[in-house]
């Protein structure tokens, strides 16, 4: 399966007629993957992933992420069944356990990880065809052990380079990275920190993913310090965002998920488009 350096990430706020079209275009300017945000919704029958095969002839799509609690997984692995049978080798299941904060009945989340695997073995997902959303060191070692690698969220390079140290040379990493494509710092700043504050600085997964990896509490409160939303936020030229993905290539991700971020009800395409224009 072939993923490339980078691929493109939709965040499910746009809908699914919306992000067809969007991966349709993506397609066509030179992505090789696209990755659809899925939120808490139950999506088990993963209709939107069919849909958008279905619209598309060769780019991967990767869910991101599948959420354990909301969606069973005997249903999933009768959807990746179905799906797969359709489109070989261009589908890749993500999978995770989300947080605490947003799911009521959370639970012991390394043994529900370590269950659903199994469930998605049992049920004919290829361990090369499942990635685990992962932060922390049992997490990214389970996605070592039971997945193809993982898909880390709202991450630095700092990360990128000690989830491989665990991982170790062969397990992907594909982590997740967000751009404004602007040369004006306040409002790409603007618009990262409306992002990120509310949820994202509430979830205590990354808030002390963040504070392991060179940043502290008061870099993440009141919104977020600009060294902290702009290590969280590429922005600039396409040419800059480009050198600032490629800085978790140097840390030995294998590929980066760029989601381009904008002002709310703006178009994101313009922004993918013009890292096209520099990234292929």
């Amino acid at each position: 399966m072939h993923l490339g350096s980078f691929g493109a990430w939709f965040n499910p706020v746009y809908d699914d007629p919306a992000r067809t079209a969007f991966v349709v275009e993506a397609e066509a300017l030179g992505y090789t993957t696209a990755w659809l945000g899925m939120g808490r919704r139950a999506t088990a029958d993963l209709g939107l992933v069919e849909r958008i095969l279905d619209a598309t002839t060769t780019i991967t799509v990767a869910t991101a992420i599948v959420n354990m609690w909301t969606n069973h997984a005997t249903t999933v692995a009768r959807s990746y069944q179905r799906i797969s049978a359709k489109h070989p080798d261009r589908f890749l299941l993500g999978v995770g356990v989300g947080h605490p904060e947003s799911i009521a009945s959370y639970r012991s989340p390394f043994e529900t990880m370590a269950a659903y695997l199994h469930e998605l073995e049992a049920g004919g997902v290829p361990r090369d065809r499942r990635v685990l959303a992962a932060l922390g060191p049992r997490a990214l070692r389970l996605a070592a052990d039971h997945a193809a690698g993982t898909h880390p969220y709202l991450t630095v390079p700092e990360h990128t380079r000690y989830a491989r140290e665990i991982l170790g040379s062969e397990p992907l990493l594909a982590p997740e990275h967000k751009a404004v494509v602007s040369t004006d710092p306040e409002r790409a700043r603007a618009i990262g920190r409306g992002f990120l504050t509310d949820p994202y600085f509430r979830l205590r997964n990354y808030v002390d993913n963040l504070l392991r990896h060179g940043f502290t509490t008061e870099d993440i409160a009141e919104g977020g310090s600009d060294r902290l939303i702009d290590a969280l936020v590429l922005h600039g030229t396409p040419e800059r965002i480009k050198a600032g993905l490629a800085a978790h290539l140097n840390a030995d991700a294998d590929h980066v998920a760029v989601q381009i971020l904008v002002a709310p009800g703006d178009d994101p395409m313009p922004g993918y488009r013009a890292l096209a224009g520099v990234m292929f």
